[in-house]
Formats: structure tokens, C-alpha cells, sequence
């Protein structure tokens, strides 16, 4: 079992990985690489003290040649869902298990604004895991929607299942219902189906972990960096404004200190 689990590999994640490893932490990144963060298609960055004058891919390189130096496991990949299990925290990682006894939240924001009737039908038809929920949707009919590898993907594993799959590659329009869904609408026309699968880089954090506290629908936290549930930290982009890389530098250590003091209390 890990002590420190943390959900994402941008600078907060990093730094966060390091700072476990400086406290002797039995600790692992799951991220889906450098390339995915915002700030790798950054053209130059020269608001980070001592770094000046790099593109934004080459400081993510550093960050992340730093941490592999010090033996930060980094694992690639999508955590599709996290499990509170009492005094400790079950992690679906591209449907394979780990388990961890803290949680560091470092996803930066969730890409891909929701359309209507999303959010209105989460857990009543729209569901943003496959794995996790297609058994639900045996000998019915359902729509994926998205254009990645994990979106065909899923789309291959629903087919299996589900009486009939469409994949929606463009963004659709809103998806309806009643009590359930009904069907999806988009700009070709309207899609018949009882269920929706949203398929996205980055999981809504609602979604990954229920009863996260969400404050404009970013990760509430305090100043030592925890959520509303005990073991989960979070740092970086998905706690808010200022979105820079030295505040989500500085917020991973502090969840690394803060996640390593949790495990010593909980252990005593």
C-alpha cells in the first residue's frame, strides 16, 4: 500500500512526489505526462525564480528529470475513480487497483466546459467512466462522447455490453431526459440512448471522488492544503486562483508535509 497517492504530474503533482520522497514516503504519481499540462505550450517562462528564459516544455522536462533523479515513481496513465474505504483510499487506475493511505489532488483544471443537462443527469444516465458503470447499461442503448484513444476505447468495451454504442466525436449540445436520460442532442440531430459516457482527460473532481467540497467548482481547501475528507489533499491549478507555477510548486510541498503529517497522527 502507498502512503501517498497523487492524481496528477504538472508542477504541483511534481513537487508534491519529491516532497513525499524527501519524508521518506512510500509515494507514486499517476498522471497522464508532462505533455498534458498547460503550461508545456507555454512559448516561455520567466516568472519562476532562478529558471529564467525557458519554454514551458523545457521546465516540465526539469521538473520531471528532477523527480525521476530522487526515485519519484511516475506511472502514466488515468485514475478513472478514487474510493474512500475507511482508513484508506482505493484508486481505480485504468481499471487496475491501488491502494493508498492519503490523497494528493494535483489534476490542474478540468478541461471542456459541461454542456446542458450534464451535470443535471450525473449518476442518472451520464456517467464519466465506462468501466466503472457500463454494466448498468446491459442490452441498452448508449453514446460516448469524445475523440481520444480512451474514448474508442471505451467505446469498443461498451460495445460488448450495451445493445448499441454511438460514438459522438464533436461536442454535443445537451443531453435529455426526464428522471433518466433519454437522449443526447447534437448538431447532426438527436441521439436516442439511456446512457452517456463523457469521456475527458481529466476527470470532474466531483466524479473521481465523491463528497469532494467543490467552491466554484474547484477543490475547496485550506492553507495547509486539505479537503473536507480526512486524507485528501489538494494543490495547483484545481484549488484556483492564482493559476502560476510557483503557487503550484509551493502547494505540493506543503500537501506532501501535510499528507506525511496526517499518516504520522493516524499511526500513533
Amino acid at each position: 500500500m502507498l502512503d501517498i497517492a497523487i492524481i496528477g504530474a504538472g508542477p504541483a503533482g511534481l513537487s508534491a512526489g519529491i516532497n513525499a520522497i524527501a519524508r521518506g514516503r512510500e509515494a507514486a504519481v499517476f498522471g497522464r505526462g508532462v505533455e498534458s499540462s498547460f503550461l508545456y505550450k507555454a512559448e516561455k517562462v520567466d516568472n519562476h525564480l532562478g529558471l529564467p528564459g525557458l519554454s514551458g516544455s523545457e521546465m516540465l522536462d526539469k521538473f520531471y528529470n528532477h523527480a525521476k533523479s530522487l526515485g519519484v515513481d511516475i506511472r502514466n496513465g488515468r485514475v478513472l475513480q478514487i474510493l474512500p474505504m475507511g482508513d484508506y483510499f482505493s484508486i481505480n487506475f485504468d481499471n487496475m487497483i491501488e491502494n493508498s493511505r492519503t490523497i494528493i489532488l494535483a489534476t490542474g483544471i478540468v478541461k471542456g466546459d459541461k454542456i446542458e443537462g450534464e451535470e443535471e443527469f450525473l449518476g442518472k444516465g451520464v456517467s464519466y467512466c465506462a468501466t466503472c458503470d457500463g454494466m448498468l447499461y446491459r442490452g441498452k442503448e448508449v453514446a460516448v462522447v469524445g475523440n481520444s484513444e480512451e474514448a474508442m476505447e471505451d467505446a469498443e468495451f461498451l460495445s460488448k455490453i450495451a445493445a448499441k454504442v454511438h460514438l459522438v466525436k464533436s461536442k454535443p449540445i445537451r443531453v435529455t431526459g426526464e428522471q433518466f436520460v433519454t437522449a443526447i442532442e447534437t448538431k447532426e440531430g438527436i441521439i436516442p440512448c439511456q446512457g452517456v459516457f463523457f469521456i475527458k482527460e481529466t476527470m470532474p473532481f466531483d466524479s473521481l471522488i465523491a463528497g469532494i467540497e467543490l467552491d466554484g467548482g474547484l477543490v475547496k481547501v485550506d492553507r495547509l492544503q486539505q479537503t473536507n475528507i480526512p486524507g485528501v489533499f489538494a494543490a495547483g491549478d484545481c484549488t484556483g486562483w492564482p493559476y502560476q507555477l510557483s503557487k503550484a510548486v509551493g502547494e505540493g510541498l506543503v500537501a506532501a508535509q501535510q499528507a506525511d503529517r496526517y499518516i504520522s497522527k493516524e499511526n500513533k
